[in-house]
């Protein structure tokens, strides 16, 4: 019986794999809510508060961006898709290894921002220099990281927080200040941590500014349709009045070149006789000229053939 139980038991442990259904996590609407991962569970209570890393490289398809690693957190299922909510972002190791170097100073805080919406993110960034630094300075460059963190975030939501620190706007904002206080050589937020979501509701302004660029090529379409309407009529004009002009033209070049026809033919008749008798007057001296020389040739040289033949006889 003991065993015939645990052939039982056995049984129904591999059939809650088959009771599994998957489901698709998608990433938050700040994200464009790309599905990021699947997942097995028995029931979808299960995925609350399950968390999901993922490289950026994988949502952007931008190959730059493959050392920013994107954690979220599922907060709620809807049919067979998990919504989750923006937890957090780390740098790779690798990347961070590359810029700390030897004889060199790194400069690092950890400071809380609250965003305009009422949200609360633990930023983590570092700066680092060219050479080794005293303490008074670090503590200089500690202040104004933390007065550029804070100032930014309480004019943004967390959505558009997070997106200005993964583009590196904020990093960019933070190195020009410190650059004032003291020559670094780069900065960089290589953590963040949401403590808190945010509590109030704000729309955010990029569906106007993508409305604006739609609207515009309209009305540059119209303006080019218009300037070709102009360039169609004049081209037409001109070509009609280019067909009024070429017939008035070549009556008079046709009625020109039967004259100049005529005097070529008159000229060539007044001068074929003349060539003739050129011709007659010339050949008839050389012809006799040329008979005449090779006999003189001829006899000179049988006359002197012969003296020398009867000189040697002699």
């Amino acid at each position: 019986m003991a065993k015939a139980r645990s052939r039982t038991a056995a049984r129904k442990v591999k059939d809650r794999w088959k009771a599994k259904n998957w489901y698709n996590i998608l990433a938050p609407p700040a994200f464009d809510s790309v599905t990021v991962a699947d997942t097995l569970t028995d029931s979808p209570e299960n995925l609350i508060n399950r968390v999901t890393g993922v490289s950026l490289q994988d949502i952007t398809n931008d190959f730059r961006k493959s050392h920013i690693i994107l954690y979220f957190k599922v907060h709620n299922v809807q049919d067979n898709n998990a919504l989750t909510q923006f937890e957090g972002h780390t740098l790779t190791s690798d990347y961070l290894r590359r810029m700390i170097r030897r004889r060199r100073s790194k400069v690092d805080g950890v400071y809380d921002a609250t965003t305009k919406d009422g949200g609360v993110l633990r930023v983590k960034p570092f700066a680092t220099t060219d050479k080794r630094i005293q303490n008074s300075q670090k503590r200089v460059i500690r202040e104004s990281m933390k007065k550029t963190i804070q100032d930014e975030a309480s004019k943004t939501t967390m959505s558009e927080f997070v997106k200005n620190i993964l583009d590196g706007k904020t990093g960019s904002d933070i190195y020009k200040h410190v650059k004032k206080l003291y020559p670094v050589k780069r900065v960089e937020i290589y953590k963040t941590e949401v403590v808190s979501q945010p509590t109030i509701t704000i729309k955010e302004k990029t569906p106007k500014k993508e409305e604006k660029p739609e609207e515009e090529p309209k009305e540059t379409e119209k303006k080019e349709k218009k300037t070709k309407k102009k360039t169609d009529k004049e081209t037409k004009d001109l070509k009609e009045e280019t067909k009024e002009e070429i017939p008035k033209e070549k009556p008079e070049e046709v009625k020109e070149e039967p004259k100049k026809e005529e005097k070529t033919k008159e000229a060539k008749k007044e001068t074929k006789p003349k060539a003739k008798k050129t011709t007659a007057k010339k050949t008839t001296p050389k012809k006799t000229a040329s008979k005449k020389a090779p006999a003189k040739k001829t006899t000179a040289k049988k006359s002197t053939t012969k003296k020398k033949t009867t000189a040697k006889k002699k």
